[in-house]
C-alpha cells in the first residue's frame, strides 16, 4: 500500500457544501486533558504538536500531579466536527504550560466560545485561563475532568474557582467521546442562551 493508505482513507473529506466554520478553543493547565478531548471527538485524525518531554523542561514545567506524562503540546491541537451540510466546527486545544500562554490570545481570535478543562488535582492551574477569558469578555464553560485525581463535586470546584452561577460547569471524562461531546453541547447551549438574552435585551 502507498503512503496515502490507512490514515488518509479514514479521514472524512470536508464536504464541498461546507460554507460556515465555527471555532472553539479548549484551554486549561498542563496535563488536564485538552489533547485527549480533541482526539476523542474529532472526526479526523487530529493535527497534534505533541513532543516528548525532556530534561530541558525540568524546573520550568510544573509536572506535580501528572508525573507519568511523557509528551506535551508545544503549539496547539486541531480537530474537526461536521455539524451539517454547511457548518463545520473546528477545535483548537491550547498548550497548558505557562511558557506557552502567550499563544492563547492569538488562539482566542475569532473564537465562538471556550472550554476550560479543570483537573481536580491542580485546580489552581485554571485560574490563569479564567482570568484571560474574563479579560477578553469571552464566553466559556468549565469541564471537570475526572480521569485521575480526587473526586470533587462541581459545586466544590465552582466555589474553589469563584465562578458565578451563570457559568455552566460539568463533569466529564475527556477520554470518552460521548462525555466530550456533551461538554461541547453544553458550550453551544450556553452560547445560544447568551445570544438569545442579548436579542431580548435589545
Amino acid at each position: 500500500m502507498d503512503s496515502k493508505s490507512s490514515d488518509q482513507l479514514d479521514r472524512p473529506p470536508l464536504r464541498s457544501t461546507a460554507s460556515n466554520a465555527l471555532k472553539i478553543v479548549i484551554v486549561g493547565g498542563f496535563g488536564v486533558g485538552k489533547t485527549t478531548m480533541v482526539r476523542a471527538v474529532s472526526e479526523i485524525r487530529p493535527l497534534s504538536t505533541e513532543e516528548v518531554m525532556t530534561h530541558a523542561g525540568v524546573g520550568i514545567d510544573d509536572a506535580a500531579g501528572v508525573e507519568a506524562k511523557t509528551t506535551t503540546t508545544v503549539a496547539f491541537d486541531f480537530g474537526r466536527i461536521t455539524l451539517n451540510e454547511e457548518m463545520v466546527l473546528y477545535l483548537f486545544g491550547a498548550p497548558g504550560q505557562e511558557r506557552f500562554w502567550f499563544l492563547w490570545d492569538r488562539l482566542f481570535s475569532g473564537t465562538l466560545g471556550v472550554v476550560v478543562i479543570v483537573d481536580t488535582r491542580r485546580v489552581s492551574d485554571s485560574w490563569y485561563a479564567i482570568d484571560r477569558l474574563e479579560h477578553h469578555g469571552m464566553p466559556f464553560i468549565v469541564a471537570v475532568n475526572n480521569f485521575g485525581g480526587p473526586q470533587h463535586s462541581v459545586e466544590q470546584v465552582r466555589n474553589a474557582l469563584s465562578l458565578s452561577a451563570d457559568i455552566p460547569i460539568i463533569d466529564c471524562d475527556a477520554r470518552e467521546r460521548g462525555s466530550s461531546k456533551k461538554v461541547l453541547i453544553t458550550l453551544v447551549n450556553h452560547l445560544y442562551a447568551l445570544s438569545t438574552a442579548q436579542e431580548n435585551a435589545s
